[in-house]
């Protein structure tokens, strides 16, 4: 059994079992699913899961927050499921709008990337510092540094080409090919005539006209692989398809996405130019929230295409230090709170948060503490105006954090002293702020605070033996479909009240019984598996409903060795019917009891 093992089978239980997921893929702290139906997913339970820090709902995604081990989560997830990575199978049944579609093929073309981007814009802040230092551009070191730092953004289309090809579910390999035909140099920037008309295009270290052209290449691959026999589709369906949807990418997809891409670019970037301070303060101050939400690589992406481009990106340089506001409102939190464990899960958090992780601060710490929510927010408002009033511009992709504000180094002229006051004035900011504002008596309820014991304890119904629910007969039971609890292989056939309530439920039948405790769980209390054929025959009831109960009173009698002969079985399972409004509900044992013995708690 792995680390995760346990954590991954609650988590797929938890979001609606196997057949509720349609779609898995996972970003940095995120595991990203995409369910068939969000209400049956258990929000409360996976958010007071350990190992989970919080469920958001966004974008038409259902996102499980893991943190920093949501890769080795993901894979556990993945096995689990009998998924290969990150093939996952896209609902045959259920149309997307072509506006889905698209920006799911470029999340999952850029979303695995992202590390690898960050890993050579980090290469290239270095080989900012090493220029500085004397290092000269015709040197083998800087040429090599200068190759492993741009490798990445030039060879673009190809990785893209591979992830979506992957995520769809055809040949991978076929996605790189497409990649590579786009990027193949004999023709980029060449004037190429189409009958008559003259087409110029470069896509070297682009990321939309690869995308947009396997959304066609895609359906057709598919269509071409199930019609063409098996023998011969293996070569035949990649030579169609790239013969096909090639030129019509490099001749007319292409050029449209690539316009499609300035564009977006350029109102993003008017934004900035205009009022790089009125701009920064607004995308500072709301970068958090975006995040909170998970659609912070939105907008992202889009200015991705500045950097890959070449050109510095504003809009980047003012959101990527609000994390450092995160940092000033943790370190509040953790000096003025007298609690051990929310200071050491503060101080884990500003970790976190240095490095430019800030999901396990914002929902474990930030978000149920509003004063905080508002203070990182003018932090983060504080960090973009001092960005644009600068002029700061991120002129590749480090990523987040402190390692991230590599990103700043400017290549043509030294910038040092701007990039400490980038860091320092939204640390202070919030910090200073929420110093003022934040008062810990004032904190939520935490579990390890004093309250009143909530749990609810359930009595067996009857004397006998008590099983897990999974090995009940009956499979609906087993699966626990109805709800969680136990099956009780009883040893006579009178059946108690299991706790203090209302029968809410009696069957005419009088084979299962429903009683809905003071407390308000919902037990249900089925007297054998597929007794109900007998008709009401071997049972008599000994309570009405709607009456109220005592916990041990007598409700229900049976026949046991007459119904056995008759070839049913008499276990009875005992469900909390009731199961999502609650955190978990738990078998005491597996032993055996006599009735009005604790079997159960609800937590």
């Amino acid at each position: 059994m792995g680390k995760y093992t346990n954590l991954a089978q609650n988590i797929i239980k938890n979001v609606g079992g196997k057949e509720n997921i349609k779609d898995l893929r996972h970003c940095v702290t995120r595991l990203r699913f995409n369910l068939k139906d969000e209400s049956i997913a258990n929000d409360d339970i996976l958010k007071n899961m350990d190992g989970v820090i919080s469920v958001v709902k966004a974008a038409g995604q259902y996102m499980v927050v893991i943190g920093e081990h949501v890769t080795e989560v993901y894979d556990e997830v993945c096995a689990q499921l009998g998924l290969d990575g990150n093939k996952q199978k896209e609902s045959q049944q259920e149309k997307k709008s072509l506006l889905d579609f698209c920006l799911g093929v470029i999340m999952a073309g850029m979303g695995p990337t992202l590390n690898l981007l960050c890993a050579c814009g980090i290469i290239k802040g270095l080989l900012v510092i090493v220029a500085m230092m004397g290092v000269p551009s015709t040197s083998g070191v800087y040429a090599l540094m200068n190759a492993a730092g741009d490798c990445l953004f030039y060879s673009l289309p190809l990785v893209l080409g591979f992830n979506v090809a992957k995520k769809f579910d055809i040949d991978p390999f076929f996605g790189l090919l497409f990649g590579a035909a786009l990027t193949y140099p004999g023709i980029q920037g060449v004037e190429l005539d189409f009958f008559g008309h003259t087409i110029s295009a470069t896509y070297t270290s682009t990321f939309l006209p690869v995308l947009f052209g396997l959304i066609p290449a895609i359906p057709l691959y598919k269509f071409l692989n199930r019609h063409i026999p098996k023998v011969v589709s293996g070569f035949l369906t990649p030579t169609i398809t790239l013969l096909t949807i090639f030129p019509l990418t490099f001749i007319v997809i292409g050029p449209a996405a690539n316009l499609v891409s300035v564009g977006i670019n350029y109102v993003l970037n008017f934004i900035f130019e205009v009022s790089p301070i009125l701009g920064g303060a607004f995308m500072g101050g709301i970068w958090q929230i975006l995040v909170m939400f998970g659609i912070h690589g939105i907008p992202t992406m889009f200015a991705f295409y500045d950097l890959l481009a070449g050109n510095p990106s504003s809009m980047l340089a003012m959101s990527s230090c609000a994390c450092f506001a995160v940092c000033g409102s943790l370190l509040a939190v953790a000096l003025k709170n007298k609690n051990m464990e929310t200071k050491s899960q503060s101080y884990s958090a500003l970790v976190s948060a240095f490095l430019g992780v800030t999901e396990p601060a914002m929902y474990g710490i930030i978000i149920p503490r509003k004063s905080m929510l508002v203070a990182t927010c003018i932090g983060g408002a504080a960090s973009g105006l001092v960005n644009g009033l600068m002029g700061l511009k991120m002129y590749t992709y480090a990523g987040m954090g402190i390692i991230g504000t590599l990103s700043f180094l400017n290549p043509e002229a030294p910038n040092f002293l701007q990039i400490p006051i980038a860091v320092i004035v939204p640390f202070v900011v919030t910090f200073a702020i929420s110093m003022m504002i934040y008062k810990p008596e004032n904190d939520p309820v935490t579990p390890n605070s004093t309250v009143e014991n909530k749990n609810i304890i359930i009595g067996s119904p009857v004397d006998g033996t008590v099983k897990a629910m999974s090995e009940c007969s009956d499979e609906v039971f087993s699966a626990e479909t109805l709800g969680k609890g136990c099956v009780i292989l009883p040893d006579n056939g009178n059946v108690y009240a299991p706790v203090t309530g209302t029968v809410t439920t009696l069957f005419p039948t009088k084979h299962a019984i429903g009683i809905t405790s003071d407390d308000g769980a919902e037990i249900l209390i089925h007297i054998g598996i597929n007794t109900v054929n007998l008709k009401g025959k071997y049972f008599e009831a000994k309570v009405s409903q709607g009456d109220h109960v005592e916990k041990g009173q007598l409700c229900v009698t049976f026949d046991k060795e007459a119904i056995e002969k008759e070839g049913f079985s008499t276990e009875i399972p005992v469900i909390v019917t009731n199961t999502s409004k609650y955190l978990d509900v738990v078998e005491l044992d597996h032993n055996h009891h006599n009735h009005d013995d604790d079997i159960l708690t609800i937590l």
